[in-house]
């Protein structure tokens, strides 16, 4: 049985060894290192093996500054999300999100972005077409957004959608 709540400090280490277990290079584990350094991240939620106590996965959202007819929106980011091997291909990926976007949609957040595959964001309401017009430097078909009030979005002129500046940061790195 999996329990999912907000994570703690007591979480810090097992989530960055997921996190570096999970992807090939570091950038996820340092990007949610510098969002909580930064004061960006508004929401961890962990997954825990309740009969064993092992920690199944992890989602991260953090605060984006989001403008539509120059009035910010509550807005976030997706990322990263990370489900231990033993646990994938078991729903808990998408019992993490979904407990997250009900979360942030009950703290009055309007829309959630993310980076990433369509035919894997895209079965949790992820769209493109949400995300188009929004001035950002991912701007394209991988950057998609969620309505989390009822699918409501304020009408009017979208302008910009930036991303926590941990986001420019990984680029950064993978420059060096």
């Amino acid at each position: 049985m999996i329990a999912i709540r907000p994570a703690t400090g007591g979480d810090v280490a097992a989530i960055d060894a997921l996190l570096r277990r999970s992807f090939p290079a570091a950038d996820e584990a340092l990007l949610v290192q510098r969002l909580c350094i930064d004061g960006d991240m508004v929401l961890t939620l962990v997954a825990d093996d309740e009969e064993t106590g092992a920690l199944a996965g992890m989602v991260a959202f953090s605060r984006m500054d989001v403008r539509v007819n120059d009035v910010a929106l509550a807005a976030v980011a997706l990322a990263p999300v990370a489900v231990a091997a033993a646990y994938r291909q078991q729903g808990v990926a998408e019992a993490l999100i979904a407990a997250g976007h009900r979360h942030l949609g009950d703290a009055g957040y309007l829309l959630s972005f993310v980076l990433g595959d369509p035919a894997y964001y895209g079965r949790f309401g992820y769209a493109a077409d949400l995300a188009r017009g929004f001035d950002s430097p991912y701007a394209g078909d991988y950057l998609m957004a969620l309505a989390l009030q009822d699918g409501k979005l304020p009408c009017g002129v979208r302008s910009i959608a930036a991303h926590a500046s941990a986001f420019a940061a990984l680029g950064e790195q993978a420059a060096v």
